[in-house]
């Protein structure tokens, strides 16, 4: 069995495949202040509850875009599973090309979900991811990664909303009947909700014009917390794929073991 992690701005997500079968998956959150210990007990009771011990995981395979959880969690891999962990980085093997003018400043999420897309719907690909930051990320036919574009999510959006204003409330980020809103909260949704899917299609169709592709001709795959919400009324045929990441960490696992 292999534990696949990937430490994210907001959450934590713990993957148990056995075999290429993600078996199991949890989601907690990114607290920069836990120590190695309080995480390990953690995934030890989250494991339990399922009939698990860290003793049934052959390998832990670990990416991290938090350079202060990176640290607290390899010591807890090694103090509870008694292993080092595969850390995706430079230098490992990825089955793709990097066409970064500095590919070490590819973040470890990008490079996992690439590698992820071109395994399982093959290129030319856009990768799309919606969480804390959203990313889009291009993938040529010949597994070349070519760039992408990164910029603020929707949440960051809407925390920036209350924070920098003086009277705009806190509000649920929902998808809306309307595109007018009758209230303070019914426009601060609206405008966020197709916003934010209006930015997603428009920032597509910039890319297939600079291909020169249609976007018939592209896999467009979308994850991340927000990928249900904000591609559901999109004009482009986007796949979503919530296991995206877990499952590139375990195929990063098996193209470097």
């Amino acid at each position: 069995m292999l534990l696949a992690i990937d430490v994210g701005n907001t959450n934590i997500v713990f993957g148990a495949f056995k075999g290429k079968e993600l078996i199991h998956d949890w989601r907690i959150s990114s607290d920069k202040e836990k120590t190695s210990d309080e995480f390990g007990m953690l995934v030890t009771e989250m494991l339990s509850n399922v009939q698990l011990k860290p003793v049934n995981f052959e390998a832990v395979i670990l990416s991290s875009v938090v350079p202060n959880i990176m640290h607290t969690m390899q010591n807890m891999i090694v103090k509870y599973f008694h292993q080092y962990p595969l850390v995706v980085g430079a230098g490992m093997k990825t089955g793709i090309n990097i066409r970064y003018d500095n590919p070490k400043e590819v973040g470890a999420d990008r490079i996992v979900n690439a590698v992820a897309a071109v395994e399982k719907y093959g290129g030319p690909c856009v990768i799309i991811d919606l969480g804390t930051a959203i990313t889009f990320c291009v993938v040529d036919a010949k597994k070349n990664y070519m760039g992408g574009l990164i910029l603020p999510g929707i949440s960051i959006s809407a925390d920036a909303l209350v924070s920098r204003t003086s009277k705009l409330p806190k509000i649920e980020i929902i998808k809306p009947e309307k595109v007018i809103g009758k209230s303070t909260v019914t426009s601060m949704q609206n405008g966020l909700y197709y916003g934010f899917s209006s930015m997603i299609d428009g920032i597509v169709k910039h890319i297939c014009d600079e291909l020169g592709m249609d976007a018939r001709e592209l896999n467009i795959i979308a994850t991340g917390g927000f990928s249900n919400l904000l591609v559901s009324d999109s004009a482009y045929d986007i796949m979503i794929d919530r296991d995206l990441t877990m499952d590139g960490l375990r195929i990063l696992y098996e193209l470097n073991n």
